[in-house]
């Protein structure tokens, strides 16, 4: 499986003109994943070989502005540039609570329809990953309904025995997130591959060996 990697933004607190805020991008059978989404972030893809019409999931570390603020944008220039008919999958994004309604406020007070449906699966921070009076409780906004292209997300709890968040478990990955300890609920980002059984074509292998055997005793005799 081709896989690789590349780093946005690397920079803290904010945007410089040589250095992107947080972004990585996991590239993986031409799907993009998207680790934080710092400030710039869709410009930083724009100088990149990358496209962001193929990021199909967004993980979000913490909600520190420097993580997460170019979201709306990126999200809003991925609708633009995705025309008026998209038969696309829903875009997935990953994160602490209160980005579910971060991301519905932003586009609710800018009066923007996205082309796409995203779903947005919050993860639940235990007390001990910040001080104690950094840890808040989002209560969720009290709204006439979710926005047109909202899908419901799932509220996603710590697995004690596992000391764990199990985001997905499909065919090829299973993805986790850990807590961190950080000023704010923090979490970091697990990605294993599965193993696959190799394909082998035995009749291939077979001849080769012939071949293979027919030419050493060739060099024997010939000594």
């Amino acid at each position: 499986m081709s896989m690789d990697v590349t780093f946005l933004g690397t920079g803290a607190a904010y945007p410089s003109p040589t250095r992107g805020a947080s972004a990585v991008v996991l590239r993986c059978e031409g799907e993009c994943w998207l680790f934080d989404c710092g400030e710039g972030t869709q410009t930083q893809l724009m100088k990149s070989q990358l496209k962001a019409g193929r990021i199909t999931k967004i993980f979000i570390t913490h909600l520190h502005g420097d993580h997460f603020f170019g979201l709306p944008g990126l999200l809003c220039t991925i609708s633009l540039q995705s025309g008026s008919m998209v038969s696309r999958q829903p875009i997935e994004i990953y994160g602490p609570v209160g980005l579910r309604d971060f991301i519905w406020r932003t586009m609710e007070l800018s009066h923007t329809e996205l082309v796409f449906r995203y779903v947005v699966h919050e993860l639940v921070p235990t007390a001990d990953q910040c001080p104690a009076e950094e840890l808040k409780e989002f209560a969720h906004v009290n709204r006439a309904g979710s926005p047109p292209k909202e899908e419901q997300g799932r509220t996603i709890l710590l697995d004690s025995e596992e000391n764990s968040y199990l985001l997905f478990d499909d065919e090829q990955f299973v993805v986790k997130a850990f807590r961190l300890f950080h000023r704010i609920p923090s979490f970091g980002f697990s990605v294993v591959e599965k193993k696959r059984p190799g394909k082998l074509n035995a009749q291939k292998l077979k001849d080769l060996g012939k071949c293979l055997f027919f030419f050493c005793f060739s060099l024997t005799s010939y000594q």
